[in-house]
């Protein structure tokens, strides 16, 4: 992909029908081996059909945000004594919402994870995917917002965000911080090693 933000993806609906995308930044920046690693790592997402096991996740959101967001559109052709049940709908669609937005972010982390492992067997270098997120967290950090932004939207299917931010923001966040990341291929190595 001709950007120069150093970045990998994923994306397919099966294995069969997958495409890993990197970025010429990423390209540019990272050594041959680093870039083995990032590529097993979104090999293990094609693998684990991560886009599909995503994409079913997000269904009942995604229902759920289609209620609400056109709730008033739908309510209003009701009459009065059925509003009610209109406005008891709105509220347990807004729950499920919420809820299930929490609950894919966390499921897309744990994705994250597994994808991590599966790169630091599919490698036997765990240390290489730490130094090829560290480059890549890095460059991000000089790369000018502005920048950045154009490719938040992308942010879901990157081996890394292309923004981050505090704690808060971690919670909300499609991947776990650099920093838990780091420790937890550092405990593969442990493992692989003993």
């Amino acid at each position: 992909m001709p950007t120069p933000v150093p970045n990998a993806f994923a994306t397919g609906r099966n294995p069969q029908n997958a495409v890993v995308a990197v970025t010429e930044g990423l390209m540019r920046q990272l050594s041959t081996q680093e870039v083995e690693a990032v590529l097993a790592h979104e090999i293990s997402h094609v693998k684990n059909r991560d886009v599909s096991v995503m994409t079913i996740a997000s269904f009942f959101a995604t229902v759920a945000s289609f209620i609400v967001q056109n709730f008033f559109f739908i309510s209003m052709g009701q009459d009065r004594e059925n509003r009610g049940a209109g406005v008891l709908i709105y509220f347990v669609s807004l729950l499920v919402y919420l809820i299930s937005f929490f609950l894919i972010r966390a499921l897309s982390r744990y994705r994250e994870y597994s994808a991590d492992r599966g790169a630091a067997f599919l490698t036997g270098s765990p240390w290489m995917l730490s130094s090829a997120l560290k480059k890549i967290s890095g460059t991000m950090k000089r790369v000018p917002e502005q920048d950045l932004r154009q490719a938040e939207g992308m942010n879901a299917f990157y081996i890394l965000p292309a923004l981050t931010g505090d704690t808060f923001a971690e919670l909300l966040s499609t991947h776990p911080s650099l920093e838990k990341r780091l420790a937890y291929l550092r405990k593969l190595e442990r493992e692989m090693r003993g």
